[in-house]
């Protein structure tokens, strides 16, 4: 069933106890429920999308210093998204309306990236969305439809809670080692060690974060494990596969409806990647990546 608001149609999943809701524009996971229990912070479907809540981020994460990067020698001029700090912020399709296939507990969104000014690349991308009996799997695919090979990254912007519980006494859990350091334009400067804290958990209401991480550590299945712990005892992770070597973990006071509201965003490269290169990805013409990452609640 689909319904229309301000991010486009709406698309409604169901399987059992868990159901989601995804906005056309973006590709956004706009609401996951497990068992009844919100464990995607939702927000009121008359708004635009809030601080880039669940918005697919392609073909790269996170900031661009001044728009200006090296493409090979040719020095590429993206647009300025983020005027406040002069930076291109989270690619090039957050407010694009995606083409949408759909059944009752799967929705598969298709977008593609255009060449344009400061990109001169054609990707086809998809991101597939499918209910499991704890959460969702999401799979996102990047394919080179260009004659040259073209640099790709993507990641995802979602606000992970548990909806029945005051998110300040959730205990946050990060497996990183690494941190990225960062300058007044959220530019990345170097990395230092991350904080003991968050590998061992912190109260989410005990701290303020809009960091990157890498180092993240994996378990045995080579997926990588986040959550959220509620004061008896059930808990929210998110997992990211393999590709996925970097999250941002952001909190905010500012989200709606919400005292506080934390994003846990599984990148493939970190701020700023298309100049450094961490991360990124050169795909050959015709060629194809896909990663995966979910949300599960226990």
């Amino acid at each position: 069933m689909t319904s229309l608001s301000p991010t486009g149609t709406q698309i409604h999943l169901q399987r059992g106890a868990v159901t989601a809701q995804i906005a056309q524009v973006g590709a956004s996971l706009r609401g996951l429920t497990v068992g009844g229990v919100d464990v995607v912070a939702r927000y009121p479907e008359n708004v635009p999308t809030p601080s880039c809540s669940g918005v697919v981020l392609a073909p790269w994460p996170n900031r661009v210093r001044d728009g200006v990067w090296n493409d090979e020698g040719t020095v590429q001029n993206l647009a300025i998204t983020e005027p406040k700090l002069n930076n291109a912020s989270h690619g090039l399709l957050r407010f694009t309306a995606y083409d949408i296939t759909q059944s009752d507990a799967t929705a598969i969104l298709h977008a593609t990236i255009h060449p344009q000014t400061g990109y001169p690349y054609e990707i086809a991308t998809t991101v597939a969305y499918a209910l499991t009996d704890a959460g969702i799997q999401v799979t996102h695919t990047l394919t080179n439809r260009s004659d040259a090979t073209a640099p790709v990254a993507i990641g995802t912007h979602p606000f992970v809670t548990i909806g029945d519980v005051d998110a300040h006494d959730l205990v946050l859990t990060v497996p990183a080692a690494t941190q990225f350091d960062t300058d007044e334009r959220m530019l990345p400067t170097g990395t230092s060690p991350a904080p003991e804290s968050l590998r061992v958990g912190v109260r989410l209401g005990d701290i303020t974060l809009d960091t990157g991480f890498t180092d993240l550590a994996r378990d045995e299945d080579g997926k990588v494990r986040h959550s959220l712990t509620a004061p008896d005892g059930r808990e929210v992770t998110l997992w990211q596969g393999e590709g996925f070597d970097f999250v941002q973990v952001y909190t905010t006071t500012n989200y709606p409806g919400q005292a506080l509201a934390v994003a846990i965003e599984p990148m493939s490269a970190p701020a700023d990647a298309l100049n450094s290169g961490l991360g990124i990805r050169r795909l050959a013409p015709g060629e194809t990546c896909t990663l995966t990452w979910g949300i599960e609640l226990s």
